[in-house]
C-alpha cells in the first residue's frame, strides 16, 4: 500500500492543536490523505469526544489509521480504545511506535503534546506509519486482546 492510498484521521483536544496541525502537514507532504477532524479553536474541549470520533472513522474503515493527540496522550488513547476494533498505543519514542504496529497491529497512535516536542513527535509518526504488522505469532496475541 502506498502512502497515497492510506487515509489517516487526526484529532486532538484544545491542548494539542498546534502539534496535530504540524503532523497533518508533515504526513500530507509525504503523500498520505489526511482527514483532520479538529478542533480548530483553543476553546476548552473534551478529549474523550475527539478520541472516540477519530476511532469511529478507523473502526468503520473510512480511514486506514488514526493519530490522536492530547496533553499527555493518555486520556484520548483511553477513549479511542473503547471503540471496538481499535488498538491505540501512546508512544513517546520511535521504537515503541514501530513495535506497536509490528507486534500489536495498532491502528491508532496517541501522542502527548505536553510530553514530546514537535521534532520527536514527527519522528514517532514516521516510525508508526512506516511499520507494518508482522503477523505470525503476533497475530495469535492480538487475537487474544480482541473483545
Amino acid at each position: 500500500m502506498t502512502n497515497t492510498s492510506k487515509r489517516i484521521v487526526l484529532s486532538s483536544d484544545h491542548a494539542a492543536i498546534d502539534l496535530r496541525q504540524a503532523i497533518a502537514k508533515h504526513i500530507a507532504d509525504q503523500g498520505y490523505e489526511v482527514e483532520d477532524i479538529g478542533p480548530t479553536t483553543t476553546e476548552s474541549t473534551h478529549y474523550p469526544l475527539h478520541g472516540a470520533a477519530a476511532a469511529e472513522r478507523v473502526a468503520s474503515g473510512d480511514c486506514d489509521l488514526g493519530i490522536i493527540v492530547c496533553g499527555t496522550g493518555q486520556g484520548i488513547m483511553m477513549a479511542a480504545n473503547k471503540v471496538k476494533g481499535i488498538r491505540c498505543g501512546v508512544c513517546l519514542d520511535t521504537f515503541s511506535a514501530r513495535m506497536t504496529r509490528e507486534h500489536n497491529n495498532a491502528n491508532m497512535l496517541s501522542l502527548g503534546a505536553r510530553v514530546v516536542g514537535e521534532g520527536l513527535a514527527l519522528d514517532i509518526v514516521d516510525a508508526f506509519l512506516g511499520a507494518e504488522f508482522e503477523g505470525g505469532r503476533h497475530a495469535t496475541r492480538v487475537d487474544m486482546i480482541e473483545p
